[in-house]
Order: structure tokens, then C-alpha cells, then sequence
């Protein structure tokens, strides 16, 4: 559990880099979407992290292998915990913006964005649009370093200088 848990930190050093040194030179829908795979692999690291604790402590008999079905898992597993459901929950939400098609936007300028279009698929009535840029990416960036903190509490892996 512990090496899941610093092969995550690890993945979040991949992404800090994305956000703060790569988009800063590059500025590509390329390098947005390597990002938007990267968080959805700290993800899928740090719930292996999470399904191994309770699989030590039994509350689990075996792991699913599709990273998916992992964390509809842990979801299940912890229903009363409303901050890790938010936390889950953005991992279902980016894994779904990579599955549909977007628009390049300011590609190579400072405002650089990936535009996707939700409305198509499900036929609602209003056009919903989703654009990722920089600054929604050093958002995410913030929130998942949230969520690594969170997680090391919760597994019991937080030393006292990390409070």
C-alpha cells in the first residue's frame, strides 16, 4: 500500500512538472491532454493504494482489475464519507472528457484550451461546454495535491510535520 501510495506522490511530480514547466514553454492541446492522462493515472494509483488498506484490514476480498470498477468499488466501500465521494468524482468526470472529441483552442498562445461539447451525446436541451485550459489544470493540479493530503491521513500514512 505504501509504494502505491509514494508511486502516486510521484505521478503529482509528473503533473506539477506538465503544469508549471511544460504548458509554460509548449503551450499545446497536446500537453493538456498528457496532463488530463496523468491525473487520471495518480487516480488509478492512489485507488490501488486505497483498495490495498482494506484489503489488509478485510473489508474487501479482491481487487478489481479495471481501474473503473476500482473506484465504483471504493465509492461503494466508504458511501458515508462525502469529501472522498468529491474527490471520486472528478476522476469520472476528466476520465469522461477524454473520451469525447474537442476543439483546439489558442493553440500555442497563453490562453491554450481543449473545448469539449457535452450536450451532443445525451440530447439535452441546453448546449453545456466544457473548456480546459492552463488555469483549470493548475486548478486540478491544487485539488489533487488536496486529495494526497487527505489520502495520507486517511490511510494513516501522515507524519506530524505533514500536518
Amino acid at each position: 500500500m505504501e509504494e502505491e501510495v509514494f508511486e502516486a506522490r510521484e505521478e503529482l511530480k509528473r503533473i506539477e512538472h506538465i503544469v508549471f514547466v511544460s504548458l509554460k514553454y509548449t503551450r499545446t492541446t497536446d500537453v493538456l491532454r498528457n496532463g488530463l492522462l496523468r491525473f487520471v493515472s495518480f487516480y488509478d494509483i492512489l485507488v490501488n493504494g486505497y483498495l490495498l488498506h482494506a484489503e489488509e484490514k478485510g473489508l474487501i476480498e479482491k481487487i478489481p482489475k479495471s481501474p473503473a470498477l476500482a473506484v465504483k468499488q471504493l465509492m461503494k466501500l466508504y458511501p458515508d464519507d462525502a469529501k472522498l465521494q468529491q474527490y471520486l468524482g472528478l476522476y469520472f468526470f476528466v476520465k469522461g472528457l477524454l473520451k469525447k472529441p474537442y476543439d483546439k483552442i489558442n493553440e500555442y498562445r497563453r490562453h491554450v484550451g481543449m473545448l469539449f461539447h457535452l450536450s451532443e451525446e445525451n440530447g439535452d436541451e441546453y448546449n453545456r461546454t466544457v473548456a480546459i485550459n492552463i488555469d483549470s489544470l493548475e486548478a486540478t493540479e491544487w485539488y489533487l495535491n488536496n486529495f494526497f493530503s487527505f489520502s495520507l491521513k486517511f490511510l494513516d500514512l501522515a507524519k506530524e510535520e505533514d500536518y
